[in-house]
């Protein structure tokens, strides 16, 4: 049986590597046209930058030297794709810019790249990083959560509702925007990998998706990755009908509630049953 990697190890080993890849894409903001992928059906998936085949190279690069074994989900068809083969239980999923066309090209909201590590189908550790923010949040299943930012260094962090932004998918509606405002709160747009981590943020209190229903699966992996830290830092985290969201990849979820205080939670689902 293939020895499977170590949740905590991998998330310090691959720390430096998207640490590189978030610098990468910070450097080139402006500087990259997109280039879509013409097999995509929309303009959001077809989204490609150099920004973000330059990103994924830098992680793959770490993931080759340090787990070569693994399964891969990575956003991007770049060059060391091809060098994973594995078909273990160990999988590792990539997003290097989350968010490309409309976070990152278009500069409405923060934008993330993404790792994590699954294991037989079940998230076990993430990384995180807003590149814009310069912030860096991971965790393991099990561990403490922690973020790295460019003034106080490493730190463990705990979700809380400290202000009143939330955080919104681009596709949340116009009414369930207005209804979020008319309670006081900031709508801040953002991509999933900052919803997923939002109430760790200072001054973000809550997160909010939706995915369209003509999704089959629902959230996609990507978005659940980050999901793994906000369990550790002790967030409330909810999917459809209030139901609790699972941390297996296949469960399907069409919406995605996230906060720091669970009275918080009570008010997203009051107002998704009510507008939606």
């Amino acid at each position: 049986m293939q020895k499977q990697p170590n949740f905590n190890a991998f998330a310090a080993k691959m720390t430096p590597a998207v640490q590189r890849a978030a610098a990468t894409a910070r450097a080139l903001e402006g500087k990259v046209t997109n280039t879509p992928k013409a097999f995509e059906p929309t303009a959001i998936k077809q989204a490609l930058t150099e920004a973000d085949t330059r990103a994924q190279e830098i992680i793959l690069e770490a993931l080759a030297e340090n787990y070569p074994q693994v399964s891969l989900e990575a956003e991007e068809d770049t060059p060391r794709v091809k060098d994973f083969q594995g078909e273990g239980d160990a999988l590792v999923i990539i997003d290097p810019i989350d968010g490309t066309l409309q976070s990152y090209l278009e500069g409405l909201g923060p934008y993330a790249t993404i790792v994590g590590l699954a294991i037989e189908r079940r998230m076990h550790s993430a990384i995180v990083a807003l590149p814009r923010e310069g912030l860096l949040f991971r965790g393991s299943s099990g561990g403490c959560a922690e973020v790295i930012d460019d003034s106080e260094g490493l730190r463990p962090v705990q979700a809380s509702a400290d202000g009143d932004r939330v955080f919104v998918s681009h596709n949340v509606p116009a009414n369930v925007r207005a209804a979020l405002a008319a309670e006081g709160l900031e709508v801040i747009p953002a991509c999933g990998g900052a919803v997923s981590v939002a109430p760790l943020l200072p001054g973000v209190r809550a997160g909010l998706r939706i995915v369209p229903r003509t999704s089959e699966s629902g959230l996609s992996v990507r978005g659940r990755v980050g999901l793994t830290i906000a369990r550790e830092a002790g967030a409330f985290i909810r999917g459809d009908r209030g139901g609790i969201f699972r941390d297996d990849l296949d469960t399907p979820h069409w919406l995605l509630c996230l906060t720091a205080d669970e009275g918080d939670q009570g008010l997203l689902q009051k107002i998704m049953r009510k507008e939606t």
